[in-house]
């Protein structure tokens, strides 16, 4: 465990992931606020406490006690083609954010009910949110714009 501005942050491996997430909630932190992801392609040297073994991706969950007045941040490194289970039986307000997750970085959930895109079409390729991932052009058409 670390602490960032006053917000304890926990470093878990991804085999400790779901049963620290159940024991938080049982501990009071019983509302998931956000669960996102972050692509470390180009930073693999990055500063992480010493018994963590830095991964490309890390997935970053941040979970409130309203009754402590609490936060606390988790994260897990999930390497390249790895998966990592769901959240959903522990937190079910998780179903959106983890298929976002899935949709923009590519992160599998085992155990998910639905995995599926929810922001880019269905047969769209890649996932956009990897640093890897071409930028491309989509031309804009202003309207009333001489074409």
């Amino acid at each position: 465990m670390t602490d960032s501005r006053g917000q304890t942050v926990m470093f878990v491996t991804a085999s400790d992931y779901i049963s620290t997430v159940t024991q938080l909630y049982a501990d009071g932190f019983t509302m998931c606020v956000d669960l996102t992801a972050v692509d470390y392609l180009l930073h693999a040297n990055r500063s992480v406490p010493g018994d963590v073994v830095a991964q490309r991706f890390e997935l970053v969950i941040n979970l409130l006690s309203i009754s402590k007045r609490e936060r606390v941040r988790v994260r897990v490194q999930v390497a390249e083609g790895e998966s990592i289970p769901s959240l959903f039986d522990v937190h079910p307000s998780t179903e959106a954010m983890e298929r976002e997750v899935f949709d923009m970085f590519g992160i599998v959930f085992d155990g998910h009910p639905d995995l599926t895109r929810i922001l880019m079409p269905e047969d769209w390729d890649g996932h956009p949110l990897r640093k890897d991932y071409s930028q491309g052009r989509i031309p804009v058409q202003f309207k009333g714009a001489a074409s």
